[in-house]
């Protein structure tokens, strides 16, 4: 059997790290049994939905890595299908028109709660042997409900959960379909994924209580149902249920927040699932390993700790030259340009393992492509009287010689041990005038990269010559 699973997501807002997790986990189980991954659009929530929410959805997709092999599907372009099985059902007979009015729905309710019973459709125009059923009142346009059995249970296998059983007379009879004709989202999911011939629904566990539901359809459809798995919540750092207040953004903010898409993938792997003691691994890798067998049923708390660290070490591991397009975007959206100075790529080769994210390895490299502005205390700190005519003596001596950072290194540490001085001495002064800061990786390596004539001309500018 060709395994086959669908993400479908929403398009009512952004998709935020819990969904991601969802695509994630499913990508991975169609990947590990060479199957089939689906992405669908369930957009019918027409108030709600829109195509930015869409687009949203795609970008998120897309920046991950999780490529579908069919889709993007969208629901509402599957309406004539959906009032096709809704025509069938209510030919077999296993749905009906529904003519109670809302106010004869609300009143039925507030009886059934003041008698302490399961507010729920009482069943008034479900067809039965021998039932009378009241008279079609005059224009009013009917809802179609779904016949659910009366007596037994729904079961299924829960691949996270284990063994779930609901009583059928638990569940009344679903509206399939509203007064103006559009289908419910419950049955466009069961139709959709008889269609698409999903073999597993890997989901949050918010639809645990819409699965009976759906499987009640299927059977009565005749169709395959498929294995469920559903996941459970994320809790955000303060353990609290993930939300716009407790960290649920938009996956696309990591991007904006510096993230790279291998360290979140990483990350959301380990949310709520385990490879032995394994942390650190690619998707790839991932894929081999993924079954649904080691999913936690319990919930999972996002740790930004841990994903820092994650995004620290794929940092490092990163080509430079990519993270050299990466950086130069966000330097180019504050105004700085990089072309005309030195090599980002190399640069970033000396930044890179000092950072956390790639915002803070555009704030850490900014100096070598604008103007600096040392603090007036900073310069007044380490550029001081007595070291002035060692700096402006070393100046001259960089500038007659070559531009290596080996050579470099050797004539600030001569001019380090002739002036019986200690190396900070020396150092401090040349990071605060070449990069306006006193903290640098090697004040060499800085130099070499920022290259002879713009070392000279900032170390001049404050040096009067």
């Amino acid at each position: 059997m060709m395994i086959r699973t669908r993400f479908a997501p929403s398009p009512t807002g952004f998709l935020h790290i819990g969904g991601a997790r969802t695509a994630l986990f499913s990508w991975a189980y169609a990947r590990h049994h060479q199957g089939v991954f689906i992405l669908r659009i369930e957009d019918t929530d027409v108030a709600r939905s829109t195509p930015e929410a869409v687009q949203a959805i795609l970008d998120g997709m897309n920046w991950l890595g999780l490529n579908y092999d069919e889709g993007p599907f969208y629901q509402m372009q599957r309406m004539d299908r959906y009032k096709q099985v809704i025509a069938q059902l209510l030919e077999e007979g296993k749905a009906y028109r529904c003519y109670s009015s809302r106010e004869a729905l609300d009143a039925m309710r507030e009886k059934q709660m003041a008698a302490g019973l399961k507010p729920r459709y009482d069943g008034t125009w479900r067809p039965e042997p021998g039932k009378t059923l009241p008279p079609v009142p005059g224009g009013v346009e009917p809802v179609i409900r779904f016949k659910n059995p009366l007596d037994g249970i729904v079961a299924w296998d829960d691949q996270v959960k284990g063994r779930i059983a609901i009583a059928n007379n638990e569940l009344d009879d679903l509206i399939i379909a509203r007064a103006d004709g559009t289908p419910t989202y419950n049955f466009c999911v069961v139709v959709d994924d008889w269609d698409m011939q999903i073999t597993h629904v890997i989901r949050g566990d918010d639809h645990v209580n819409n699965t009976p539901r759906q499987i009640n359809i299927l059977k009565a459809l005749n169709a395959q149902v498929p294995q469920y798995a559903h996941l459970s919540m994320i809790l955000g750092d303060d353990g609290q249920k993930l939300s716009k207040r407790h960290g649920a953004v938009s996956v696309m903010q990591y991007d904006e927040d510096g993230y790279l898409p291998e360290a979140v993938l990483n990350y959301l792997a380990r949310l709520g699932w385990s490879h032995g003691d394994d942390e650190i691994f690619s998707m790839e890798q991932f894929c081999t390993w993924f079954d649904l067998d080691h999913i936690t049923p319990s919930a999972a708390q996002f740790n930004t700790e841990k994903l820092n660290w994650l995004n620290a070490h794929y940092l490092k591991l990163a080509d430079n030259s990519r993270l050299a397009t990466e950086v130069t975007k966000r330097l180019a959206a504050r105004g700085i340009a990089t072309a005309g100075g030195p090599d980002l790529a190399g640069v970033l080769g000396l930044y890179k393992e000092r950072a956390a994210n790639l915002n803070e390895l555009a704030d850490a490299v900014e100096y070598f492509y604008r103007q600096i502005h040392p603090a007036d205390d900073l310069l007044g700190k380490h550029l001081t009287p007595d070291v002035m005519p060692v700096l402006k003596a070393l100046t001259e001596k960089l500038a007659a010689g070559e531009w290596t950072q080996a050579v470099l290194h050797d004539a600030i540490q001569e001019a380090v041990t002739a002036n019986g001085l200690k190396f900070p001495k020396v150092a401090m002064p040349l990071r605060v005038m070449v990069a306006g800061i006193a903290q640098t990786p090697s004040v060499d390596a800085v130099l070499a990269l920022l290259g002879r004539d713009e070392t000279l001309r900032r170390l001049n500018g404050y040096l009067g010559v």
